[in-house]
C-alpha cells in the first residue's frame, strides 16, 4: 500500500478503542503515530480480556489492544509529572497533529488543552474524540460506542423487534467506536490538505454521538417529516443471561417501559456511587456484588437485584437521580428524540434547510467539524440543475450548449 501520510508525525493521548483506531488507520496510511500512555496504569483497554472469544486454553491475545493500536510506537510518559510534561512538549513542537480523548477537565488538569498544545505548536492540528460533543450540557462527561453511537442514536430500538424484552445490542464489541474512528481519520486527512494549502491548523471534533446519528439520519430525518413510528411492544422482563459485566453493556427497564443502559467498563470505580444513587448502599459491601469479579460470579443476581430496582421508577425520575452518576450511562432513544436532544443541538448536529417551497427540512449535519463550526447546508440540486452554468463557466456558449440539448448529451 502506497504510505500517503509519510512524514506526518501525530501524537495520540488516548484511551480506550475510539481515538485509537483513528490513529491506527493513520498509522496504516504511513502515519509516524507514537502514543502516549501513563507509566504504570496504561491504557485500559490493555487489559480487556474478550473471554467469550478465548476458547483455546492459551494466553489469549489481547485483539481488542491490537486492533487499534497496531503499528504505532508506544511511550511510557507520565504527564501529571513536570518533567514529564516537558518531554510531551517537545514531542509536540515536531509533530502534525495532536490526537486525545481525554476528557475537558483531564485536559485542563494536564496541560493538554487545545491553547497549551496550539501555544507550543501553532501548526498543531488538534484532534478531540468526544462522547457527545465539545458543546452543551453534557460535554464535560464521558461515553462509550455502546452508550453514543449505539443507544442513545436511536439504532437500538431501530433494530429492536416487537416482541423483545430488552433493546438490541451493539453487533459486536468497539462497533461504533471503529467506525466513528474511520470517520474522524477522514477529518483529520482533510485539515492536513488544508494546512497544506493554507497553512491554517484546525481543531477537528468528532463525537460518537455524532457519528451514531449521522449513521441513523434517515430514520431521523423521516421522523421529523413523518412522525415517530410505533414504539416497540416490549415483553415482561425475561430471566438475564449470565454478564461478565452486570452494569456494562446492560439495559435495565424503568416503570414506565423505557430502558436505562449503563456502560460501566470501570465498574468498581462507579458501582459505589450507583449504589448510593438508587438508595442502595448495602449493596456496595453485599459479597455477592462487593466487586467487579463478584458481580461477574453472580450477574445473574446483580442484574436481577438492579432490574427489580429501576423498574420502580420512571424515566425520568431516574433522569434527575442519575445525572448526579460519574459512570457512562444512556437512554435507548427512539430516533424521533433525536430531534429535540439538547446535545444534538447544542452541538449543531441538526441543521435545517429551505426548500424551494419554503418549507423547512431539518437534516442531520456530516459528524467531524472544524473549529467548532458547523456546516451550511443546502438543499440536494434538482436533475441537471446547473448543468448550464457550469459548462458556460467552461467557455461553451449558448449556441454550443442548445445544439447539445437537442442532441441529447445534455439535459
Amino acid at each position: 500500500m502506497v504510505r500517503v501520510l509519510e512524514g506526518v508525525r501525530v501524537i495520540e493521548v488516548s484511551l480506550w478503542g475510539f481515538v485509537a483506531s483513528t490513529g491506527g488507520i493513520l498509522a496504516d496510511w504511513g502515519a509516524t503515530v507514537s502514543k502516549i500512555e501513563h507509566p504504570d496504569q496504561g491504557d485500559p483497554m490493555r487489559g480487556l480480556r474478550m473471554k467469550a472469544f478465548d476458547g483455546s486454553g492459551e494466553e489469549p491475545i489481547q485483539f481488542m489492544w491490537e486492533i487499534p493500536n497496531r503499528g504505532k510506537r508506544g511511550l511510557a510518559i507520565d504527564l501529571a509529572h513536570p518533567s514529564g510534561r516537558e518531554a510531551l512538549y517537545k514531542l509536540v513542537a515536531e509533530s502534525d497533529v495532536f490526537l486525545t480523548s481525554f476528557l475537558p477537565g483531564a485536559r485542563r488538569r494536564l496541560g493538554i488543552d487545545v491553547a497549551d498544545i496550539q501555544a507550543v505548536n501553532p501548526k498543531i492540528i488538534y484532534v478531540r474524540g468526544t462522547g457527545q460533543g465539545p458543546k452543551g450540557p453534557e460535554n464535560e462527561k464521558g461515553g462509550f460506542d455502546s452508550a453514543m453511537f449505539w443507544t442513545r442514536s436511536g439504532a437500538s430500538l431501530a433494530t429492536t423487534l416487537d416482541g423483545a424484552s430488552v433493546p438490541k445490542g451493539s453487533p459486536g464489541p468497539a462497533f461504533g467506536d471503529f467506525t466513528a474512528g474511520a470517520l474522524l481519520a477522514g477529518g483529520v486527512a482533510a485539515a492536513l490538505f488544508h494546512r497544506e494549502r493554507t497553512g491554517e491548523a484546525k481543531v477537528v471534533d468528532l463525537s460518537l454521538l455524532g457519528a451514531g446519528t449521522w449513521a441513523m439520519s434517515p430514520g431521523i430525518v423521516s421522523a421529523g417529516l413523518f412522525g415517530p413510528q410505533p414504539p416497540r411492544q416490549f415483553i415482561a422482563r425475561q430471566e438475564p443471561l449470565p454478564n461478565p459485566n452486570p452494569v456494562a453493556a446492560s439495559a435495565y427497564r424503568t416503570a414506565d417501559d423505557r430502558f436505562i443502559f449503563f456502560a460501566f467498563l470501570q465498574s468498581d470505580r462507579y458501582w459505589p456511587q450507583l449504589c448510593e444513587l438508587i438508595e442502595r448502599p448495602d449493596l456496595i459491601t453485599d459479597p455477592r456484588f462487593a466487586d467487579a469479579e463478584a458481580r461477574a460470579d453472580n450477574s445473574v443476581e446483580c442484574q436481577t437485584v438492579l432490574g427489580d430496582i429501576f423498574e420502580t421508577k420512571p424515566l425520568e425520575q431516574w433522569r434527575k437521580i442519575l445525572d448526579q452518576c460519574e459512570g457512562v450511562w444512556t437512554v435507548a432513544q427512539d430516533v424521533s428524540e433525536l430531534l429535540d436532544d439538547p446535545q444534538m443541538i447544542a452541538n449543531g448536529y441538526i441543521r435545517e434547510i429551505a426548500m424551494d417551497n419554503g418549507r423547512v427540512v431539518r437534516l442531520v449535519a456530516s459528524p467531524v467539524q472544524f473549529d467548532e463550526s458547523q456546516p451550511d447546508l443546502t438543499r440536494a440540486p434538482d436533475h441537471g440543475e446547473h448543468t448550464d452554468d457550469e459548462l458556460l463557466a467552461l467557455g461553451y456558449t449558448w449556441d454550443e450548449l442548445i445544439e447539445m440539448k437537442m442532441g441529447g448529451a445534455i439535459l
